[in-house]
């Protein structure tokens, strides 16, 4: 039986190299990482807010229910001015939706790598990523209101470290996923 996870190894990889570049940004440049996740979400709130907006004149025009959609279409055009006017509360929400993620995503890494230690060796890697996450989470929702500059660089380790994992363990799977045959042992488990 060959796992999903071992036949997709090149995922985790590209993941890996992605988090790597993006944290090695991160250190060069670190004023421009929150700045532009903060824009970033300005910019698909407004798009967001427009496409309500034509939604709802098309559901006028069809004679069908629209204040839903415009109601949404003016908070996503108001959350949306309101990221551009104040992007320090705009931060705040980022960074507590990151954490969050964050924990959320190491506590799945954590797991899966429970079910992987039936399969392989080394799934402590995914562990390790996975507390990596937790922590990153822990930490950000702890002091949510550290500088931007603290924060870029939090998000650039945090995307360092894992990516390094990620890539290890990738690297671990396709190795694997390309020694063995189907019904063969994929490693010998651990002695416990």
């Amino acid at each position: 039986m060959r796992l999903t996870l071992a036949k997709n190894w090149w995922s985790l990889v590209l993941r890996g190299v992605v988090g790597i570049l993006l944290g090695i940004v991160t250190f060069v440049w670190p004023g421009i990482t929150l700045t532009a996740l903060i824009f970033l979400f300005a910019g698909y709130a407004l798009l967001n807010g427009g496409l309500s907006l034509a939604g709802a004149l098309r559901a006028v025009e069809a004679g069908d229910r629209w204040g839903a959609l415009l109601f949404e279409g003016i908070v996503a055009i108001l959350a949306a001015l309101l990221t551009v006017l104040w992007p320090a509360i705009t931060a705040l929400a980022l960074v507590l939706v990151i954490a969050a993620w964050a924990i959320v995503t190491g506590i799945a890494e954590i797991a899966a790598a429970i079910r992987l230690r039936r399969h392989i060796q080394g799934e402590w890697i995914l562990a390790l990523a996975g507390v990596a996450s937790v922590i990153f989470g822990v930490l950000l929702a702890a002091m949510p209101l550290a500088g931007a500059l603290v924060i870029a660089l939090w998000i650039g380790a945090y995307m360092l470290i894992t990516g390094v994992m990620l890539v290890a363990l990738g690297l671990r799977l396709r190795n694997w996923s390309h020694g063995t045959h189907a019904g063969a042992s994929p490693m010998p488990a651990p002695a416990h």
